[in-house]
């Protein structure tokens, strides 16, 4: 284990066993060594500096039937909204005003807008024009499959982010997630959107059936195909889906994902999300090598999340009053903006 952890911290690359061998580790004394190599590196590479998204699920209607997701079309059991032009706005000021470093602007497929075409795409485009000139914040959009013109307007209109994300690499088991929806069409709008100079965001689950060897695939995926932010989620049972009696898993496993991103992808950013345990999870998940907090969302604005629709945003544990303090126990602190353009900037800057 000291060999394959001083290989990775070294920044040799890794291989498809040491990667697996990593994710399968058991004994708490290695699993903890494995945490503590990932914030040497991310001490090397951010030091002690973590990013803060401000998290704005807009509209909670979708087309599709994603069998891991509560807003998937066929589920009636859950109340929906579409948030107007100035409730989203309303929203994004006060996630600058408190510190956000971007806007993560979050829908389903929403049917209305799809069906609409030009004209709804249009109302969307116009919508993310004006969010970031009055935030003067950059942006990342996480909005479905879009059509290749919406994503070239987007990224006309400034767009530094493009989430999209395949769950699994494995695609029998994305199959049986995503029914429905071709690998290959969200592949290739991830593709389309790298090269119209688009940062890319990829997310999996974990938890939902995958191997050893499918989570190793997917981190050498996102490693070859260079994305700039690497997400895991532990999957949340959900009522109202055909996943709904599957049995959850701790989140032990997702911090050691976020460990051997870190040690595989050693400069991307790393996201800590609010979205599973809540705040009770922020520290673990920063303490793996994940440096970047999301899903921070503002109280009393009716705004949901994605695994847990309502965990702590109530509360106001989704703000910066409250995650300060765990950063500061986990020896770091929030980075300027200036300081994340700057790193986007020049993560753009090095792709072309």
């Amino acid at each position: 284990m000291t060999r394959v952890l001083g290989r990775l911290q070294n920044g040799h690359p890794a291989g498809k066993a040491e990667i697996k061998y990593l994710l399968g580790l058991s004994a708490p004394e290695e699993i903890d060594l494995l945490f503590e190599a990932a914030r040497y590196v991310r001490t090397r590479y951010f030091g002690n500096k973590i990013f803060l998204y401000g998290f704005l699920y807009f509209s909670t209607h979708c087309r599709n039937n994603c069998n891991f997701c509560q807003y998937r079309q066929s589920n009636k059991t859950i109340p929906r909204y579409r948030k107007t032009e100035i409730e989203i706005l309303t929203a994004a000021r006060e996630m600058t005003a408190t510190g956000a470093h971007l806007i993560d602007l979050t829908m389903g497929e929403d049917p209305e807008l799809y069906s609409s075409r030009e004209f709804g795409f249009k109302r969307l485009i116009d919508m993310v024009k004006t969010v970031q000139n009055e935030t003067g914040l950059p942006v990342m959009i996480s909005p479905g499959t879009l059509p290749d013109n919406v994503l070239v307007k987007l990224a006309e209109a400034g767009v530094i982010w493009y989430a999209c994300y395949q769950e699994t690499h494995n695609k029998t088991l994305y199959r049986q997630l995503r029914p429905g929806q071709e690998f290959e069409t969200r592949m290739a709008k991830k593709q389309l959107a790298k090269k119209l100079g688009m940062l890319i965001e990829e997310g999996i689950l974990t938890g939902v059936g995958e191997t050893l060897d499918d989570l190793a695939d997917s981190i050498l995926w996102m490693r070859d195909f260079s994305v700039d932010q690497a997400r895991v989620m532990t999957f949340v049972p959900q009522d109202g889906t055909p996943m709904a009696e599957k049995i959850a898993q701790d989140s032990l496993k997702e911090q050691m994902i976020i460990s051997v991103m870190r040690l595989v992808l050693p400069d991307r950013l790393i996201p800590a999300s609010l979205d599973v345990d809540g705040l009770d999870g922020l520290k673990a998940r920063l303490d793996a090598g994940a440096n970047v907090v999301t899903s921070i969302v503002p109280p009393e604005k009716g705004l949901a999340g994605v695994a847990h629709n309502s965990l702590d945003i109530e509360e106001s544990r989704r703000t910066l009053v409250h995650i300060l303090p765990i950063l500061r126990t986990c020896g770091v602190k929030p980075g300027t903006s200036e300081e994340y353009l700057a790193w986007a900037v020049n993560r753009q800057q090095e792709a072309t």
